[in-house]
């Protein structure tokens, strides 16, 4: 039986590498004008470098997939006719689009180049993926709505349609992303399928009665406001194997604008859980759950995958499902625990200290150069992780190019570092903090 894929986001050049390295099968990638995401940070990919990136994905051993799929209005689709040639040359494995205009021109100047179905067109039945197999596609990526028996059914009406399911991160209050808000509140300036959402869902609310115009309550008596859009992020680590089950041939990370640290430790962890669940099925989970929390996260929710009556958060490392009675049919159900009423930024269990640049000797000692992201002192106790680590040290000093110690390694400077352990897989790792910080 061929193994599940494992797709991570590439948002720029470094955490394609990145994410390959630390365990990807596949990445998803898109050029800004026609993604849904809008990348700021980084070597951005772009039509001049979509070559280059697509490369490096192979060169790794991975496959890259090409992201097409805003619904375009006719100066996109002008736009996307001058660049076919590009994309063409690029050679992606495949192209995720959601316009029929955009899946006309692929089919006319790209007849070979397999496509896949976006989430952004909400499949939610196998009629649907029969309808789009007709067309033409060979992968659908299914709505997030699901359940996992519901998957399932698909899965055994259309049983040669390659399956594509999200396991992991950020989920819109709108359905399936398609969410007018942005637009609305923005007047129109960032919309949210043209790859620049404003993220009206993770905003603070306050009830305003309309003949008291100046007057404004909370919805619940709470500090922080109430967030009554923002749902928590998804989290499935504890059902990899019921979704291998069910005949999904795709597992997808969400988060091409998510930091580095972020894409490595998700694709490290949901890497190990995987491999360790085709070695034994019985696996326990919950030591890839306690991972997954030291990454940014809004609280983890297991979304509509699971029916049940009562849905409740994912918290302690533990799943707790009220299942119905009839789980085989069931629907998936959001309830009140499934959204983050008090954060709206996602906030990671352990801190991001650095990355590393490098090794050198200097004054007769073997130092490694990194990137501060959060201020470190000596002495501090960390975790390294990196493609093939993971373990504690301890910082045995810090210093500077000359070789002179330091008192205080800063956010943003470069510094060298010595430790107690030697990092054997140092060109690719990081360091965090040990533990992971609740949040309330």
């Amino acid at each position: 039986m061929e193994k599940v894929e494992l797709l991570l986001p590439a948002g720029n050049l470094e955490k394609l590498e990145y994410a390959v390295r630390y365990g990807a099968d596949a990445v998803y990638l898109g050029v800004v004008d026609f993604s849904l995401r809008a990348m700021r940070k980084g070597e951005l990919i772009t039509f001049e470098n979509l070559k280059t990136a697509i490369d490096l994905a192979h060169s790794l051993g991975a496959k890259a997939y090409m992201t097409l799929n805003i619904f375009a209005f006719n100066k996109d689709i002008k736009h996307l006719e001058e660049c076919l040639e590009i994309i063409k040359d690029a050679n992606p494995d495949a192209i995720l689009f959601s316009d029929f205009g955009i899946m006309n021109l692929l089919k006319k100047y790209m007849p070979d180049t397999p496509l896949h179905v976006s989430t952004q067109t909400n499949i939610l039945n196998y009629e649907t993926v029969k309808f789009w197999q007709d067309m033409g596609a060979t992968r659908v990526v299914l709505a997030r709505e699901l359940s996992i028996p519901e998957i399932a059914e698909i899965k055994n009406k259309v049983p040669d349609m390659e399956v594509e399911c999200f396991i992991h991160g950020a989920q819109c209050v709108s359905y399936s992303g398609r969410c007018l808000l942005s637009d609305y509140f923005t007047q129109g300036e960032r919309i949210s399928n043209q790859g620049n959402c404003c993220q009206p869902c993770r905003w603070s609310y306050k009830l305003v009665e309309e003949t008291r115009p100046n007057e404004y309550y909370e919805i619940n008596e709470d500090a922080h406001g109430t967030h009554i859009l923002s749902p928590k992020d998804l989290c499935l680590v504890h059902h990899l194997k019921e979704m291998i089950d069910a005949g999904v041939d795709s597992f997808k990370v969400e988060g091409r604008t998510k930091s580095l640290y972020y894409v490595s430790g998700v694709a490290k962890t949901y890497r190990q859980a995987i491999d360790e669940l085709y070695e034994n099925p019985n696996a326990d989970m919950s030591k890839y759950f306690e991972e997954l929390k030291k990454v940014g996260n809004r609280g983890y929710t297991t979304g509509f995958a699971i029916p049940h009556i009562n849905p409740r958060p994912l918290g302690e490392g533990v799943v707790v499902d009220e299942r119905s009675e009839d789980y085989n049919s069931g629907r998936g159900y959001k309830g009140a625990g499934e959204y983050s009423y008090n954060l709206s930024k996602g906030l990671a269990g352990a801190d991001f200290l650095f990355e590393f640049h490098g090794k050198e000797k200097i004054n007769g000692n073997e130092l490694y150069l990194v990137k501060i992201k959060n201020k470190i002192l000596p002495n501090d106790e960390i975790e390294i992780i990196s493609p093939k680590e993971q373990f504690k040290t301890k910082i045995l000093g810090i210093y500077d190019e000359n070789g002179y110690e330091l008192e205080v390694g800063n956010t943003n400077a470069e510094v060298y570092l010595k430790f107690d352990k030697e990092v054997n897989d140092y060109k690719y790792a990081m360091a965090r903090t040990i533990g992971i910080k609740e949040y309330v």
